[in-house]
């Protein structure tokens, strides 16, 4: 069962739409799906039913700029400025309203590419908040590749206005990661191996866009927070941290990305680091071929972690 609803963005402007898959009977725990670029939190309805199959409420709200959350037609677009931070806000206030609703249940954070950047400037900016989270399709380019993505950005943004789209940007970002999987069937093969969800996705209204130059900008900024070791100790250090990609994920750098990701956690003190890479796996693992195994072993690696569901009389 599923029902929708919004809540005020910290924008003050929009309304934020949100999601939230109930499971029969008593709910063993939550979780909070945070979706990455150009998609939306109900293309994990699969993911969803196969958690509240299990036992766990899951929710997920529409970034500004995303889905149902978008009304004045600007996909692709956070806000003129400190976009990043206005979509991490929203990220915590569904966080604040499923606390609310369920006080007692073990809290787990899902987020995906995009997704798992603002769950790690979450785990920064409210450590201790999470029982566990998930980071799916993550990476960390250098720091001097993001600092010049975000010159770049923040230069075309002042020149042609934050709600501008730019060939340049994009082929230099997101354009550059199907070069790998050359020759190409489509402009998205390194989303998946299955061609019916690559189809999907470029068929779907609300994932047929590009960004702007101001979110490009603004996921620069989130990228050089969360690459930044000094704040990156600021996380819980007892918090469970599952890292899933595929090894031919380009925005995990085929899984050197990922690893250098979880070495700079285990750096910066967390004590319980998971990193599962699936062979020949590409960036969305959640619609890949094997997506029931992903699923399974995720599920394995929550039931580890969280408190066991309680037993029936």
């Amino acid at each position: 069962m599923s029902r929708e609803f919004y809540y005020p963005s910290a924008d003050g402007i929009h309304a934020i739409h949100a999601v939230e898959w109930l499971p029969q009977g008593t709910p063993r725990g939550v979780v909070q799906i945070v979706h990455g670029v150009a998609e939306y939190a109900e293309r994990y309805e699969t993911l969803a039913q196969f958690l509240t199959d299990h036992g766990f409420v899951v929710c997920g709200e529409d970034h500004l700029g995303h889905g149902k959350t978008v009304t004045d037609g600007k996909f692709g677009y956070f806000a003129p400025k400190d976009g990043w931070n206005l979509v991490t806000r929203d990220v915590r206030r569904l966080r604040e309203l499923e606390r609310k609703k369920f006080p007692n249940l073990p809290y787990v954070m899902l987020g995906h590419s995009m997704g798992s950047f603002l769950t790690r400037t979450y785990l920064i900016r409210w450590p201790g908040t999470v029982d566990a989270a998930v980071l799916s399709g993550t990476g960390q380019e250098p720091a001097p590749l993001v600092a010049f993505g975000r010159g770049l950005t923040e230069g075309v943004g002042l020149m042609r206005g934050p709600d501008h789209v730019n060939d340049l940007v994009y082929a230099l970002s997101m354009g550059a990661y199907n070069r790998k999987f050359r020759p190409n069937r489509t402009t998205a093969d390194w989303l998946s191996r299955d061609t019916e969800r690559v189809d999907a996705n470029l068929a779907d209204p609300l994932c047929a866009f590009r960004p702007t130059v101001s979110m490009f900008r603004d996921m620069m900024t989130g990228l050089q927070l969360i690459g930044n070791p000094r704040y990156a100790a600021r996380m819980d250090r007892n918090t469970p941290i599952y890292f899933m990609s595929g090894d031919q994920d380009p925005v995990g750098g085929m899984g050197k990305g990922v690893r250098r990701v979880a070495r700079m956690f285990r750096r910066a003190g967390c004590t319980d680091v998971t990193v599962r890479l699936y062979p020949g796996g590409r960036h969305e693992m959640f619609h890949e071929l094997n997506r029931s195994q992903v699923m399974e072993d995720l599920l394995t690696w929550l039931d580890s972690r969280l408190p066991a569901p309680a037993q029936e009389d």
